[in-house]
């Protein structure tokens, strides 16, 4: 399969298991806390990465490693514990919609540290395709912007913990990248996966997982799968894609976030914990405003491979 065709494949896996995973994440708080679930994702997602990359042979991987790149390494474990266990929490305060739209600055940090990191070119293109997903993003959530809500305080205090969270998610693709050249995607995960379970062990309460019915076992479970699918593509598309074109398709996510989201309220699925986001015509063209610029960002690299391409019949 083309390269193009695989980073789309890929990122869009990711793109619907992380809009759907904040559903999952709300309905996790009611029976176990945020880093307790976080060990559990890690430890699921270490022991299937581990036995797939060992009977492929690709742990000797490891052994290639410098200093550096051990460093790199920790560091982005660290970071992307930072990140599940912050938006974990930030959920307390933002509907899982709200929270995926307030993590939608992650698309424009990430194409822009590939920028600066990476020497990733931007064109003017790709630069106001971003201009107009911000605007999209301020258009679907204007209704939370709100400045005499009530509850205003408790949503400024999510919104801060959610970009606590992006910093931390896109400084580990970020690092996760610098490390493609030595290491699989899956390996980096791999490594990533097992500090975590060594590192949060010690602040995990065990005793609630006793405590848990068979429904709740499902949840976690999900979460742990969908740490595995979606970080898995995460990483497979980041290989195939430039990072300004991943970070385009992650401006999705919000979108079906918030249709997950609405289809849960609609059909009375546990109606004391979720509620309806709010949304209106201008919610709506944010929404039309976001997928056409990422539809016009995947879109433009293949017209300009097209025009760069000879034409068979001009040489006939």
């Amino acid at each position: 399969m083309h390269p193009t065709k695989l980073g789309l494949f890929f990122v869009s896996i990711a793109v619907i298991f992380w809009g759907i995973l904040p559903i999952a994440l709300t309905l996790s708080g009611n029976f176990i806390d945020p880093v307790t679930l976080t060990w559990f994702r890690f430890l699921v997602a270490f022991i299937v990465t581990f036995l797939v990359m060992w009977h492929l042979g690709y742990l000797r991987q490891f052994m290639s490693l410098s200093r550096g790149d051990w460093v790199k390494l920790s560091a982005a474990g660290i970071l992307l514990m930072c990140n599940y266990t912050s938006f974990v929490y930030s959920l307390d305060y933002l509907s899982p919609g709200t929270a995926q739209l307030n993590f939608q600055t992650a698309p424009f940090y990430l194409a822009f540290g590939g920028a600066l990191f990476f020497k990733e070119r931007l064109t003017a293109v790709q630069l106001s395709c971003f201009a107009t997903l911000a605007l999209g993003v301020l258009l679907f959530f204007h209704p939370s912007l709100d400045m005499s809500a009530s509850d205003n305080s408790q949503i400024g205090f999510g919104v801060l913990i959610v970009q606590f969270s992006v910093l931390s998610w896109t400084s580990y693709a970020l690092l996760q990248k610098s490390l493609i050249a030595k290491l699989s995607p899956n390996n980096v995960l791999l490594y990533i996966y097992g500090l975590g379970v060594v590192v949060m062990a010690p602040f995990c309460d065990f005793s609630q997982f006793s405590k848990m019915n068979s429904s709740e076992w499902f949840i976690i479970l999900f979460c742990a799968a969908n740490t595995l699918i979606a970080y898995g593509s995460f990483g497979q598309a980041i290989k195939y894609w430039p990072t300004a074109q991943v970070s385009a398709m992650l401006a999705l996510t919000p979108v079906l976030s918030f249709i997950a989201n609405s289809l849960v309220v609609k059909m009375n699925l546990w109606p004391n914990t979720f509620r309806a986001d709010a949304i209106d015509a201008w919610s709506l063209l944010g929404i039309i405003l976001i997928v056409g610029a990422v539809f016009a960002m995947q879109i433009w690299p293949l017209l300009q491979q097209k025009r760069k391409q000879p034409s068979a019949d001009r040489y006939r």
